[in-house]
């Protein structure tokens, strides 16, 4: 989801400050001997669990605890690190956090997450959990954060908008269409500068990659590797040749320039289809207005097409979900725990486009759309990033933002990908 995954710039030492502060882990749960009713503080981050969700989820708690209360706290995605790190490790911690997928790995392997042990995996989901965001909340064999939802995205377009341009099949037709159709007030392709998760596609597709582990257990970072090289290539021309949105943009409110008519293909998470189909007018004051029945009328989705067609390898956004070490009750938390993985709960995220925890509810996501189609093509085909516990001193320092921005205001991709390169494995083999 992503989901887009924003972290804070403040978190410089995350990994150093997580395994100080997790040393004390052990005597964590001070009152975990505690019994009878209580309170549960549930993190939720952003919008994207919907209100029924989060209804569900505090009545049937309340209902199967009686006496217990259980509170939704919402959190920003924005400084998301540097809060969990302050959070998780002081005396009033919550009891149950949703993490990003790409995140879980700096908390876990810091020890900030209660184990998940077998036979509680097993009563959870087992080997119905999505296997890849498993992994992902995994540490030493050990699981610690089970997954929640995943996403994936999705290219969208209204025929108001697109005419009689064919959808392109392969990547380079989405290039080339994405050039063809700008115009001073249309965007081929709309892409912000900073958003680096629907560039990593193109790394992939042409052969590049990220970072990879060698047997030594080094890290080499690879967007100035030839396959790497290739898709900025098309990246930068697409940003620049290709699109009006501002070189330092971050990829928020995507539904509002798709709904003023200037946008011929979005690409972004499934569930943004709601928030474009919206009201014109918001039910809310604070909220963003959508084009229901303007441009959200036809909206229609396909996959990111591939090298050579077929579906491109996208970034699996979602989260995962874990028991803080330091709740204060963690019977109660788990009580909690089992309501978001239940069949239930995870059925309603299926209900809204969400791709849920357990594999086998996948059929509950609607694919009679090409919207779902799109969505259930690309999650099929999905891929996470690199599976270390620093990749989320990566995240926090911007370094992807930073150099996709310099690459849609014009400088010289090598150069920019070689200084990428260097600072992703410094972070990674410190």
């Amino acid at each position: 989801m992503n989901k887009n995954r924003l972290v804070g710039a403040a978190a410089s030492a995350i990994t150093l400050t997580l395994a100080l502060s997790a040393c004390g882990n052990a005597g964590g749960a001070a009152t975990a001997e505690e019994t009878g009713p209580g309170e549960v503080r549930v993190w939720l981050v952003g919008t994207d669990t919907p209100p029924e969700a989060r209804d569900y989820l505090k009545k049937t708690f309340e209902e199967e605890n009686p006496g217990s209360t259980l509170t939704i706290e919402e959190q920003a995605w924005d400084g998301l690190v540097d809060k969990y790190t302050t959070a998780l490790s002081g005396s009033d911690a919550p009891d149950v956090v949703e993490i990003g997928n790409t995140q879980a790995a700096a908390f876990t392997s810091a020890g900030y997450f209660r184990e998940i042990t077998g036979e509680e995996f097993e009563t959870l989901g087992g080997s119905d959990l999505l296997p890849g965001f498993v992994e992902a909340g995994d540490w030493e064999g050990k699981h610690y954060a089970l997954p929640y939802y995943s996403g994936s995205r999705v290219v969208f377009y209204s025929k108001q908008v697109l005419g009689d341009t064919a959808a392109p099949t392969t990547l380079d037709e989405y290039v080339d269409t994405a050039v063809d159709l700008k115009t001073d007030d249309l965007s081929g392709v709309y892409w912000p500068g900073q958003d680096w998760y629907n560039a990593l596609p193109f790394i992939w597709e042409n052969g590049g990659y990220v970072a990879e582990q060698a047997e030594d257990g080094t890290w080499d970072a690879g967007f100035s590797s030839e396959g790497g090289l290739a898709g900025l290539e098309q990246i930068q021309t697409i940003m620049t040749k290709g699109n009006n949105a501002p070189s330092d943009a971050q990829e928020t409110d995507l539904q509002v320039p798709f709904c003023e008519g200037k946008v011929a293909f979005l690409s972004a998470p499934s569930w943004i289809q709601w928030s474009i189909k919206a009201p014109e007018k918001p039910a809310e004051p604070e909220g963003v207005p959508g084009c229901e029945k303007t441009y959200g009328s036809d909206l229609e989705g396909l996959a990111l097409p591939g090298k050579d067609g077929g579906a491109a390898q996208v970034f699996a956004g979602g989260s995962n979900i874990a028991i803080a070490q330091k709740s204060a009750r963690p019977d109660l938390a788990m009580s909690a725990y089992e309501i978001l993985l239940s069949d239930e709960y995870q059925s309603i995220l299926a209900g809204i486009g969400l791709f849920p925890a357990k594999t086998s509810l996948f059929e509950q996501v609607d694919q009679s759309t090409s919207i779902g189609k799109a969505a259930a093509e690309a999650a099929a085909n999905a891929k996470l990033t690199p599976a270390s516990p620093k990749w989320a001193d990566v995240e926090s320092k911007t370094l992807l933002q930073t150099a996709f921005s310099r690459i849609a205001a014009g400088d010289d991709v090598k150069t920019v990908a070689e200084k990428l390169d260097a600072d992703i494995e410094e972070i990674l083999n410190s």
